[in-house]
């Protein structure tokens, strides 16, 4: 496989790349295991992702780590992706506080179990001054509902006079998004062969740059993210604009 790190102009690095990460169950199933198989080899993807962003410079990844839509599954998957998801923070907490990571969350995270709450929430604390390489992840998370908060959000602030209706745009709704604080991704990937947004960051992915790949989420690696970032740096973003008009301000 060729070195696509070496083929990344370190100059034009994406800032934020946003995952799906999708496939755990399918590749757990052709390993003839049990779903949860799947989920436990997908914590060691995260690991890796982590560190090839960070290698290469870029300052926020989204993971898309527990939807809205997941609290539908057999019970003894969701217990067990919760176990997971507090095991994973424990476990590698303090490797991201070495490497300067932060750690953020956003979603309905009132949903989650009260012992998943408190263990995200100190690593939440204990990196939040650290100033590498942001990491979200997504739990609860569902686009559509959302934006109905932010919706509820505006109006309120319309019916107390904070805001005036032609306050109502985009920087300002943008501003009010969970993760208002964040530039909207340069990139989406999504694994596992799936070809759909699956209600995340519907709001912030107006403008992004989709890959949808056929590897499952287990077996990404590191130079399946900077091949990405390669070819990214091959598109042409033009925002509306002509490529005449690119060209002119590059």
């Amino acid at each position: 496989m060729s070195d696509f790190f070496n083929q990344i102009d370190k100059t034009r690095v994406p800032q934020h790349i946003a995952i799906i990460m999708d496939g755990n169950g399918r590749w757990a199933k052709q390993q003839s295991q049990e779903r949860v198989y799947g989920h436990q080899f997908g914590v060691e993807a995260v690991r890796r992702v982590i560190e090839a962003a960070a290698e290469v410079g870029v300052k926020y990844l989204t993971l898309y780590t527990f939807s809205t839509e997941n609290w539908n599954r057999p019970k003894a998957e969701v217990e067990a992706l919760m176990g997971l998801l507090v095991k994973a923070v424990h476990d590698e907490l303090e490797k991201l506080k070495k490497n300067n990571v932060r750690l953020k969350a956003i979603g309905q995270i009132s949903d989650l179990p009260d012992h998943c709450r408190a263990e995200l929430q100190r690593a939440l604390d204990e990196t939040a001054e650290d100033t590498g390489l942001t990491v979200v992840l997504a739990l609860s998370y569902g686009s559509r509902q959302e934006m109905v908060e932010v919706t509820r959000r505006a109006a309120e602030k319309v019916r107390l006079g904070e805001w005036q209706p032609e306050d109502i745009n985009v920087q300002n709704l943008s501003a009010l998004m969970y993760d208002g604080e964040l530039p909207d991704p340069d990139i989406l990937i999504r694994t596992g062969g799936e070809c759909r947004i699956s209600n995340f960051l519907l709001w912030q992915l107006a403008y992004s740059e989709l890959f949808f790949l056929p590897v499952m989420w287990p077996d990404f690696q590191k130079q399946d993210l900077w091949q990405v970032i390669c070819q990214f740096q091959n598109r042409e973003r033009r925002f509306g604009k002509t490529s005449e008009q690119v060209q002119t301000h590059l």
